[in-house]
């Protein structure tokens, strides 16, 4: 009876260090699928901005980003998600090299 009960506690221990492992492992692997996401989007946003889009040489984003100027003279940068943000002339700052 004692073997029956230790072999019971065993196995409800495992079940729930296996449940809480795959959590965290769950969560990883969602995180690291969103980075990745945020990645590919960036560079085919970059990628595409670079083709339609015109370059502002002199100037540069909040954190030295490329600026681009689109078909209705608005300057915007490509941020770490993929998304475009504008900003006014006088937020542009001079590029550092």
């Amino acid at each position: 009876m004692k073997n029956i009960v230790k072999i019971a506690a065993l196995a409800a221990g495992m079940f729930i260090a296996s449940e809480s492992f795959a959590q965290s492992v769950g969560k990883k692997v969602g995180n690291t699928a969103k980075k990745v996401g945020n990645k590919s989007a960036e560079l085919a946003n970059k990628g595409a901005s670079s083709i339609v889009d015109k370059k502002y040489a002199g100037k540069a984003g909040p954190n030295n980003e490329t600026i681009y100027i689109d078909k209705n003279s608005q300057y915007y940068y490509i941020n770490k998600k993929g998304k475009r943000i504008y900003l006014k002339e006088s937020e542009l700052r001079t590029k550092v090299d």
